[in-house]
C-alpha cells in the first residue's frame, strides 16, 4: 500500500489513547475513514470523574483562547455547552491580580479569556460528543504493547487486556493507521524499535519545577476586591509561583510552585507556610480566609519533551504522534489542552489538503508544526531558569537577542495596552510570536515611554 493517509487508504485507524488529543485525533480521522478504535488503558468513568490515566487530573486546568477556538471548530457549539455546565470564564488583565517580572497587571479591560473548572468534566464532555460517533470504538482496559509491521509500514498494534482476571495473552489488532496519542509517558521508542525502526531523537529542557494543589472553598466576599483569580508567575530571580483560579461552586483550585530542591509540600499545614515565600502575600492572605476542603496533591513530571518525527531516521509509513507524545510541556504555563485541539485541527487541515497527497511525513510535519509555538513560549521561558537540563536548554546569540526583546515587552505589557494585548494574544494562540515584533508594537517596546503599573496588588477593576 502507498505512504498515503486519504480516505481511500485508511480503511481502519487505531489511536493508542482516549485522552482529549486521542479523542479529538478519532473525531477527525472519523472524516476519512471507515472505522475507528480508540484504545484506552483505563476504565473510563460513565461522568465528570477523574481517572487515573491523567496524572495531572487533579490539578489546574485552562482552556486559553486558541484552544478555544479550535474545540469549536472540532465540535461545534462545545464552548456554550462547556458554559452551560458552568465552567468559570476569567478575563485577563480585568479579573486578575497578577504580578510578573516584578510588576504588577493594571486591570483593564479583557482582551483575553480562559476558562477555568475541572479537568474531568471538560473531557467527559469530548468524549461524550466524539464517541456519539457510529464510526467510532472504543476500547476500554487495554493497553498497547507494541505495534506490528516493519520498519516500513505499521500494520496494527499488539494489545493486551489490563485488571484482574483479564486475558493477559496479547492479540493484535490490524490497521492502515496508528495514531499515538499516549502522553508523555509513550512507549513509541521501544515499539518502533521492536518493528526494526528508530525512534525520534527526544529534546529536553527540565527546570525540576514542582507544584502542589489543593482544592479550596472561596471566603465570603471581600469588599475590598473584585477579583476572580490570582497569579504570581515565577521568573530567574523569583522562582516561586501561585495562582488561585475558580472551579465553580464556590470552589478554587490553588496551585504553588518551586524548583528541584525547594518543592512545595503536601502536607497540609506545611502547604500554607510554603505560600509566605511568593514576593507578597496576597495569596497567603487569601488562603488564611479560605476554607481547605482537599489533600494537598503534588505533582513533579514537568520537563518539555519534544520528538523530533519531523527529523530524518529509518521510520514506519501509517505511524503517527500527536499529543503530548509528540510534544510535552511544562503544564504551569496551561497549553497542553489548547494544543491537542490545535492539533487535531491541523491534522484535519493535512488530510483535506487537495493541493498534494497526505503522507505519514507532511501529516507529521503539520502536527509538529501546531506544536510549534507552544513550545517556543514553554522552552524559551524555561531556559532561562536557574538549573535549567537538557539539550534545550543551550542557548545561542540569536536567543540572548530575542530573549532581551522579550523581557522588555513582559516588562511593558504590564502597563500598556497594546503591548499587552499583543502579549496575551501570542501567549494564548491566537496570534503568532512575530505579532510582538509589528511596528506598532515594537515602537512601544522600545522607545515608549515607561507604562505606569499598579504599586501594589490592584484589587479592583480600573473604570
Amino acid at each position: 500500500m502507498a505512504d498515503d493517509l486519504g480516505h481511500r487508504a485508511t480503511r481502519h485507524a487505531v489511536v493508542i489513547g482516549g485522552s482529549l488529543a486521542g479523542l479529538l485525533a478519532a473525531r477527525v480521522l472519523a472524516e476519512h475513514a471507515e472505522k475507528v478504535t480508540v484504545v484506552e488503558r483505563d476504565r473510563l468513568p460513565e461522568g465528570p470523574e477523574a481517572r487515573p490515566g491523567v496524572p495531572q487530573g487533579r490539578h489546574l486546568h485552562v482552556l486559553i483562547a486558541g484552544g478555544q477556538q479550535a474545540f469549536d471548530e472540532l465540535l461545534p457549539g462545545f464552548m456554550d455547552e462547556l458554559t452551560e455546565l458552568g465552567a468559570p470564564k476569567v478575563g485577563v488583565p480585568e479579573d486578575m491580580v497578577q504580578w510578573q517580572n516584578g510588576r504588577w497587571y493594571r486591570r483593564t479591560p479583557a482582551t483575553v479569556s480562559f476558562f477555568t473548572g475541572a479537568r474531568p468534566q471538560l473531557e467527559w464532555l469530548v468524549r461524550r460528543r466524539v464517541l456519539a460517533d457510529p464510526r467510532i470504538e472504543l476500547i476500554e482496559g487495554t493497553e498497547t504493547v507494541g505495534l506490528t509491521g516493519d520498519s516500513s509500514r505499521v500494520r496494527g498494534v499488539r494489545l493486551r487486556e489490563r485488571g484482574a482476571g483479564a486475558d493477559k495473552q496479547p492479540r493484535t489488532l490490524a490497521a492502515d493507521l496508528v495514531v499515538d496519542a499516549s502522553g508523555r509517558s509513550t512507549k513509541s521508542a521501544d515499539w518502533l524499535a521492536d518493528i526494526g525502526a528508530e525512534a525520534p531523537h527526544e529534546e529536553t529542557l527540565d527546570t525540576g519545577l514542582a507544584y502542589g494543589t489543593r482544592v479550596y472553598r472561596a471566603p465570603d466576599e471581600d469588599p475590598g476586591t473584585d477579583a476572580t483569580g490570582y497569579y504570581i508567575v515565577p521568573n530567574p530571580t523569583q522562582v516561586y509561583g501561585g495562582v488561585v483560579l475558580p472551579l465553580g461552586d464556590g470552589h478554587h483550585l490553588v496551585t504553588l510552585s518551586g524548583l528541584r530542591g525547594d518543592e512545595p509540600p503536601t502536607d497540609e499545614g506545611a502547604f500554607e507556610e510554603y505560600a509566605k515565600r511568593l514576593p507578597h502575600p496576597v495569596i497567603s492572605d487569601w488562603l488564611a480566609r479560605a476554607e481547605p476542603v482537599s489533600p494537598v496533591y503534588g505533582f513533579r513530571r514537568t520537563a518539555n519533551i519534544r520528538r523530533r518525527y519531523d527529523r530524518p531516521g529509518r521510520r514506519p509509513a501509517g505511524f503517527l504522534a500527536t499529543g503530548d507524545a509528540l510534544c510535552a510541556f511544562n503544564p504551569i504555563y496551561g497549553q497542553g489542552m489548547a494544543v491537542a485541539a490545535l492539533s487535531a485541527v491541523a491534522l484535519r487541515k493535512a488530510l483535506a489538503d487537495p493541493r498534494r497527497t497526505a503522507t505519514t511525513r507532511t501529516v507529521q510535519r503539520a502536527l509538529l508544526d501546531a506544536s510549534r509555538q507552544a513550545w517556543d513560549i514553554s522552552a524559551g521561558a524555561d531556559k532561562k531558569m536557574p538549573g535549567a537540563t537538557g539539550d534545550a536548554a543551550r542557548t545561542g546569540p540569536a536567543d540572548k537577542a530575542v530573549g532581551w526583546y522579550l523581557s522588555r515587552v513582559q516588562q511593558r505589557a504590564a502597563g500598556d495596552p497594546l503591548v499587552g494585548e499583543s502579549f496575551r494574544a501570542a501567549l494564548t494562540l491566537t496570534a503568532p510570536l512575530t505579532s510582538l515584533f509589528a511596528p506598532p508594537v515594537a515602537r512601544a517596546v522600545l522607545f515608549g515611554p515607561p507604562a505606569d503599573s499598579p504599586a501594589g496588588p490592584p484589587l479592583r477593576r480600573e473604570p
